[in-house]
């Protein structure tokens, strides 16, 4: 995979960290837990959409592009870092948030992730829970368009073949590290929710011939819907880097028993997957994405998913700017008198 001949801009801190979780590993009896620190990827206080936008951003440079376009939710961490970056690059941006979970906490709908948007100047716009977010985009886009702006469209979560590029690159990144340090990779898991991150790994390591399996914790979709998702645009990652064929549907596989409520709502086991992280190892997770995903992963340790000698690396996909959005969430005392 010679992912130099793709544009490719360079603002990421890479590599990203891998390192053991030693306390957490202790507290849960095994297996040998690993972290993949893409929440230091350096951008607006880092996160996995970084490395996406290496290659997203390229693109819209060689295409003339002065006006970027994207959505997400409400705290979307795609959202603030395309924000960052576009700011850095003398773009405009324009952000369009879908209210997902309905929330009228202003904490949720104006702190974290949506606080940071507007000091990156991106100009931010509300859209109701189940709009088609594409169209909104690409009427956005006409009317720009006819104000003499030269935009470009980066989906939810930066999930396109272009973008999955991040993490084709992620996985490669990974397994250099690991060889170098002598760490057999037993399993890779991660939260998945657009499917850019997981397509994006799972494209690697297949066609690196790693014979390591990718779990993604479903944050949003059902299994089956997810599954598709991330296969279809694993097959177009393939395509787009001339391994077409290579992954096939048995090496995408999605647990999405942690959804809860639904996106974006907070669950008891996210509750405790965040503080506990934060507790053994200092480590911060969000509350939609990694904190889901944490909790799927201590879960499944508890029932014995894993061997205890094996040894499982989490992908920490960022986004602990919207702790922010959910103050009242995990029942901590106030000030001391």
């Amino acid at each position: 995979m010679h992912l130099a001949r793709f544009p490719r801009l360079r603002f990421a801190h890479l590599p990203t960290p891998l390192e053991p979780l030693e306390n957490l590993s202790a507290h849960l009896g095994g297996p040998n837990i690993w972290v993949k620190r893409d929440d230091c990827t350096g951008l607006a206080m880092g996160g996995n959409k970084t490395r996406k936008l290496e290659f997203l951003m390229a693109d819209a440079l060689d295409q003339g592009a002065d006006t970027i376009i994207t959505q997400g939710a409400t705290q979307s961490n795609h959202a603030r870092q395309t924000a960052a970056i576009s700011a850095k690059l003398g773009l405009e941006c324009h952000v369009l948030l879908e209210d997902r979970t309905g929330s009228n906490d202003p904490s949720y709908n104006y702190n974290g992730n949506v606080l940071l948007d507007q000091l990156y100047g991106a100009t931010i716009a509300k859209r109701p829970g189940g709009a088609d977010m594409n169209l909104e985009m690409e009427s956005l886009a006409e009317q720009l368009g006819g104000q003499g702006k030269k935009t470009y469209i980066i989906p939810g979560g930066g999930s396109n073949p272009v973008g999955a590029l991040g993490y084709v690159n992620a996985a490669v990144e990974l397994l250099a590290q690991a060889n170098e340090m002598g760490l057999v990779i037993d399993h890779l898991v991660h939260a998945t929710g657009s499917a850019g991150t997981q397509a994006g790994l799972v494209t690697g390591l297949v066609g690196s011939n790693s014979s390591i399996p990718v779990l993604g914790i479903g944050v949003r979709a059902p299994k089956e819907k997810q599954e598709a998702s991330v296969f279809g645009l694993a097959e177009r990652t393939a395509d787009h880097i001339g391994l077409g064929g290579v992954v096939k549907p048995e090496h995408v596989v999605a647990n999405c028993d942690y959804v809860g409520g639904g996106y974006g709502v907070p669950t008891e086991g996210m509750v405790e997957a965040v503080k506990l992280l934060a507790r053994t190892e200092t480590i911060l997770l969000d509350p939609v994405y990694s904190g889901k995903g944490m909790a799927g992963l201590i879960d499944l340790i508890r029932k014995g998913h894993f061997s205890k000698d094996e040894n499982v690396v989490f992908l920490h996909t960022g986004g602990a700017v919207g702790l922010f959005g959910y103050p009242d969430s995990f029942d901590l005392p106030g000030y001391l008198a």
